[in-house]
């Protein structure tokens, strides 16, 4: 460990690296990354031993390699991940290591320490996701307890609306149609002032949104909203003291109240929330059972067909391709896929 290195603990500099990657990454990039350093934060805590990035060493990085090929932190026990799962971890685990070889937090050259495997027509696919089932009830929760909070807003309008989390940030006031009979939400492409949406104009949309969601968003607006305008004089609908809500702040939001604690479930992992590290703010994104944005929103793909949507509608409604929509969202398990079939088919009518 040379002198020359600032102590950094791995979540406090992935969570600078994501940071860094707000406003020069495409959405899927950052997606990604944030995914495969969720399982190497917590490799760093239970099993590297890793309080500070600059303990790391090559022998380290194997170390993960294995524990990541065998199965860690996507499916806790030892099953071996597909090889371009594990190609997407140790690259985005590269590209981690290099952020913080700039930030002098590791020696400069430690990421060339992490080799790749090959990979022959592979296509990387992130396999985190939270299955359908848990949205509703965090949902119920938080209209319960934290009614027309902002984290409540939050996870109302990427659920109900299958919203990415730029787009949510990206909604000003005068975007939201609350009143009469067709309540609505316009996703506006603004990228001269810091809101710019993930395929540009293409992704301007107007997404009808039922009443009871339209009451909850007014009824944020006339409450605890923080009547605030951003850097650019633009009144965002979803706001802190400061301005506009920060991608960062939506992440945690959602990795918060993923956690099955959060909302009155036993722990699956076997912890008790009174002394649980994860259950700390500052823990709440190592918690095995946390999830970002993007999984609540492959989530929301899996229930709207599951439910019968057609694929073009769900396509339109998310801004993403039918193609898309089937590569990276879709995490319907082969037996759900049989049944939407069947469904279709008339089931044996």
């Amino acid at each position: 460990m040379s002198d020359d290195l600032n102590p950094i603990s791995p979540s406090e500099a992935v969570e600078l690296h994501l940071e860094s990657m707000e406003f020069d990454s495409a959405d899927w990039t950052q997606v990604s990354h944030e995914s495969h350093l969720r399982a190497f934060v917590e490799w760093a805590r239970e099993h590297g031993g890793i309080d500070s990035m600059n303990e790391l060493d090559g022998r380290d990085l194997y170390q993960f390699r294995i524990w990541r090929r065998n199965g860690g932190y996507s499916r806790g026990q030892d099953e071996e991940l597909a090889p371009k799962t594990i190609h997407g971890a140790l690259a985005t685990l590269r590209s981690f290591l290099r952020f913080c070889g700039q930030i002098e937090a590791v020696e400069e050259d430690l990421f060339e320490r992490v080799a790749l495997p090959s990979l022959s027509n592979h296509e990387e696919v992130s396999d985190s996701t939270i299955e359908p089932e848990r949205v509703p009830p965090i949902l119920d929760y938080l209209g319960q307890y934290e009614y027309a909070s902002r984290e409540h807003v939050i996870w109302t309008l990427i659920w109900h609306t299958g919203a990415r989390s730029g787009g949510v940030r990206a909604l000003d006031l005068r975007d939201v149609e609350l009143d009469g009979e067709t309540p609505r939400l316009d996703y506006v492409h603004r990228p001269g002032t810091d809101t710019p949406l993930k395929n540009d104009e293409d992704g301007e949309r107007n997404n009808r949104i039922s009443r009871s969601v339209a009451k909850t968003l007014q009824d944020y607006i006339d409450g605890p909203r923080e009547d605030v305008e951003d850097d650019h004089g633009r009144r965002p609908l979803v706001t802190t003291r400061y301005g506009r809500v920060s991608s960062s702040s939506i992440r945690q939001t959602f990795y918060r109240w993923t956690r099955p604690c959060q909302v009155g479930i036993v722990c699956p992992h076997g912890e008790e929330p009174d002394t649980c590290e994860w259950a700390t703010a500052d823990g709440a994104s190592s918690c095995p059972s946390a999830r970002s944005p993007h999984d609540v929103r492959k989530a929301r793909v899996t229930r709207y067909r599951n439910d019968g949507v057609p694929r073009g509608v769900v396509s339109d409604r998310l801004d993403a391709s039918e193609d898309v929509l089937d590569k990276h969202y879709d995490r319907a398990s082969k037996r759900e896929k049989a049944d939407r079939r069947w469904k279709f088919l008339g089931g044996g009518a």
